[in-house]
Parts: structure tokens; C-alpha cells; sequence
């Protein structure tokens, strides 16, 4: 039996997802369920494809994958379904599935015309539950759909080089548990322009001119321990997905706070790399 992953920004103090899970067991009572997550910020599409795009490959091919992110169809975001990578995506087109893909070829999409006489307000339940189920049962994404071409890509989410290649401006993406804060900028976009410059990462009134490989790494253990780096200082390492993370090293939120909050780094905000560092 497949597969079904919920992604929602929907929460847990509400029904949402309770309903939506008893309805697919209603479906298909021996279904595997698993929440990715159900804590995306609002309406916050690079939030979400972040975290589908570093969890989906971690499932069996197969796996169908619910995004329940600003999924009301609109003229301008249908509704699909997407083949990539093995892995069925139902979702609307807000570009969260552009975002995933933005490194691979979809095998198949389509529009789905699934019709949603009952529960427009709804349309996780009552269309995306339904062509999930249709799958899971070895159903093919022609029946319940149409070629589609459109598939939305969002530019705006991508960090810009400068003309000369000696700047890299990205943007803040998405903060963790631990208030890490996550940017755009990818270790092999920076290896392709750093070619074993010196650089400056630049956050807010902050400099930092090295990258660790892991976050204890921040430590010389060669060192008295009152000399040490550690518990409390900021440091910058390109994290397991291979983006270029800031933490506060040992962070606790409800104590000392994490880089978003002693940096005042939010969403959107801006990092900037230069290999061409003030003397």
C-alpha cells in the first residue's frame, strides 16, 4: 500500500488535519499517514517547498505527497498534480512545485479537473484527498487530469550574483526549531564563484569570514577553555540540505535566543557573500 505525506500550514489546534486524515482511512483503511509537517508559516510557499524538498526523497518512490499551503484554486493557480523524481505531488500552482523541481524534469504534469461542488473552501479535502486516493490505488494522473505546461516557477526565491561575479545576494528562507536561519545560497553556487577567494558574509551588522563544516566545529580544542568559541557565539556552515545556515552555536529560544532573534534576521531578509572584502 502507498504512501500518503500531509504538508499543511494548518496547525494542530484546529480539526483540519484530523479531518483530513479520517477521510483518507474512510478511503483507504490500511493507508500510511505520515505528517511532515503542519507548521508552515502561512501562505509561506518557500517555507514549504524547503521543507518538502529536503524530506520527500526520504520516502519510497511512490509516496504521494499533500501540500495543503494557499490551495485555493484560483485563475492563476490551478490545481495539479506532478510526477518527479518517482514522487506524486498534488498541490495548487503557487510555485511551491516549481521550487522542488527547479532542478529536475518533471515526468508528468497535469490540471487537475477533479469538479468541488461541496467544500470549495476546503480543497485539500475534497479534491487533493480524492486524486491522492485515486493514485494510491494505481490510478494514473491522465484520469483525473489534463497536460499541463504552466508549471510556476518563482524567480524572486533565486540569489542574484553580481555582474562581475564578486557578490552573491540571497535571502533569508526559513527559520528552524532553533531559530538557525536558513538562506538561499547553495554550496555549489558559492564554490562556483569563491574560487578560493576571501569573502565577507554580511547580516545585518554582522561579519563573518569563515564557514565550519559542522556546528562544534566552532570549537579549538587546541585552546584553553576560557578561550574557546562556544556555547552562545554565531557562526555560518553550509547545513545537510547544502544551504548556508547562521546558528547561535548551542541555541535555546526561550533563553539566550537564536540567530534570527539576536541578529534580527526574519524572512526575505538579506545575506550578502563578497569576495572582495574591505582590508
Amino acid at each position: 500500500m502507498a504512501i500518503i505525506t500531509l504538508t499543511t500550514d494548518f496547525g494542530l489546534k484546529d480539526h483540519f488535519v484530523g479531518v483530513l486524515k479520517g477521510s483518507i482511512y474512510s478511503e483507504l483503511p490500511d493507508i500510511t499517514i505520515v505528517d511532515i509537517s503542519h507548521e508552515i508559516s502561512p501562505f509561506n510557499i518557500q517555507e514549504c517547498a524547503y521543507i518538502l524538498q529536503n524530506s520527500y526523497h526520504n520516502f519510497p518512490k511512490g509516496t504521494i505527497h499533500i501540500v495543503g499551503v494557499d490551495s485555493e484554486a484560483t485563475l492563476e493557480n490551478k490545481h495539479i498534480a506532478v510526477l518527479v523524481d518517482g514522487h506524486y505531488f498534488i498541490s495548487a500552482n503557487t510555485g511551491v512545485i516549481g521550487l522542488i523541481t527547479s532542478e529536475m524534469k518533471p515526468e508528468k504534469v497535469v490540471e487537475l479537473n477533479i469538479p468541488d461542488p461541496v467544500h470549495r473552501s476546503f480543497p485539500v479535502m475534497s479534491v487533493f484527498i480524492q486524486v491522492a486516493c485515486h493514485i494510491a490505488r494505481g490510478g494514473t494522473l491522465e484520469i483525473v487530469g489534463k497536460p499541463f505546461s504552466d508549471l510556476k516557477n518563482l524567480r524572486e526565491f533565486s540569489p542574484r550574483v553580481s555582474e562581475d561575479g564578486k557578490k552573491i545576494v540571497g535571502s533569508v528562507i526559513y527559520i528552524d526549531n532553533y531559530g538557525n536561519v536558513v538562506t538561499n545560497i547553495r554550496k555549489n553556487l558559492m564554490d562556483a564563484y569563491r574560487k578560493g577567494m576571501d569573502f565577507e558574509l554580511h547580516a545585518r551588522n554582522r561579519k563573518i569570514n569563515k564557514i565550519h563544516s559542522t556546528y562544534s566545529d566552532i570549537i579549538d580544542y587546541n585552546l584553553e577553555k576560557s578561550k574557546r568559541k562556544g556555547d552562545g557565539d554565531l557562526l555560518a556552515l553550509f547545513n545537510s540540505s547544502g544551504y548556508l545556515e547562521l546558528a547561535i552555536y548551542k541555541s535555546n529560544l526561550n533563553t539566550v535566543g537564536g540567530a534570527s532573534t539576536l541578529l534580527g534576521l526574519y524572512y526575505r531578509d538579506t545575506i550578502i557573500i563578497d569576495f572582495s572584502p574591505s582590508t
